[in-house]
């Protein structure tokens, strides 16, 4: 059984999710299982920052293309303090990626190359100012990154932020972010009009993720209440599980580091300082036998209760999926 809606047929798949770009999770075997199944599955760019790194994946995954019932997606950091934004974005432009995800700045960019060749592009948003701003850039849709969700976490629950995104937008494609491991919570974001789910932690917990058993069983033991905010990693706040490495390095900047992150002068080479540290401390986590355990997870962590690979958990998300849309419709009488 396949769901059909604007976001399946755009983007030529069979079911509406997107495997969420996960930084130092996501990997080949991961986009490969999404692809197999039928859905969309992303990665961050800046899991390959060594030369030809990039290259060599998006060849292989164009080759896989061609076999393939889903279809894979680059996500792209488009702030000015990545370093590697620009050379990333052509080599995906070269290799014509089917489609981008765009976080943490202006996608301007991104839309005109994408769109030069037919791709679609969708935007990390948290409210409707930002979404205004990458709908005038000509954006195909948004993924509304709400409450709960893994990484750089929205203010806003998705009960809300997804149908405030369809009212103001409503030619344009929404998919939910945020808290969603189970079938009864991607029927939720079909019913509020959204088109599709993007789905991140519950894909950490599995045997292809690109990481430790101590992360993986952190998040199979955590609860929602175990996710906290930290800007210690990025400077932009980021949800991660309450570990006591996490609780050492404390969750928030000092004054000084704030002040740097605002002044006009410095702002822009802070920023880079601060997520260049922060990605080292993130690998240094995921290293097999390391104490440092800085782990980035989403909410959903408290429905994911076991370790299970990809593309079971896909298939089982679509069984919940068509079990509950038949419940709610049992609910329906004369």
């Amino acid at each position: 059984m396949k769901i059909s809606n604007t976001f399946t047929q755009q983007f030529d798949i069979q079911f509406p999710i997107i495997m969420a770009p996960m930084f130092l999770v996501s990997n080949l075997e991961m986009i490969k299982a999404g692809m197999k199944s039928g859905i969309a599955a992303a990665f961050p760019s800046l899991n390959y920052r060594e030369e030809g790194e990039l290259e060599s994946l998006l060849n292989e995954l164009n080759a896989e293309q061609n076999n393939s019932r889903g279809r894979y997606g680059v996500n792209l950091i488009v702030q000015k303090s990545n370093p590697m934004y620009f050379k990333h974005l052509d080599i995906c432009v070269e290799k014509k990626v089917p489609f981008y995800i765009t976080s943490l700045g202006s996608p301007e960019e991104v839309i005109k190359k994408a769109h030069s060749y037919g791709a679609k592009v969708l935007c990390d948003v948290t409210n409707i100012v930002h979404a205004q701003k990458c709908f005038d850039l000509g954006c195909d849709g948004f993924i509304a990154v709400g409450q709960g969700a893994g990484g750089h976490a929205g203010n806003n629950p998705l009960l809300l932020l997804v149908p405030a995104l369809k009212k103001a937008f409503p030619d344009r494609i929404v998919i939910g972010a945020g808290g969603v491991a189970t079938g009864d919570a991607i029927t939720s974001i079909l019913a509020l009009g959204g088109e599709g789910v993007s789905v991140g932690t519950r894909f950490i917990a599995t045997p292809e993720a690109g990481v430790n058993d101590g992360y993986k069983n952190a998040i199979v033991d955590s609860s929602m209440e175990d996710i906290v905010m930290s800007t210690k990693i990025s400077g932009t706040p980021c949800t991660v599980i309450n570990t006591d490495y996490a609780k050492k390095i404390g969750y928030t900047q000092n004054w000084f580091e704030r002040l740097l992150s605002k002044n006009k002068k410095t702002k822009k080479y802070f920023k880079m300082l601060v997520q260049f540290r922060g990605m080292k401390k993130l690998e240094e986590s995921v290293t097999s036998g390391s104490y440092k355990t800085l782990w980035v997870a989403g909410k959903s962590s408290e429905m994911i209760k076991e370790i299970v690979p990809c593309v079971d958990i896909i298939e089982r998300l679509k069984q919940e999926t068509f079990e509950s849309l038949a419940k709610l419709g049992d609910l329906v009488g004369d």
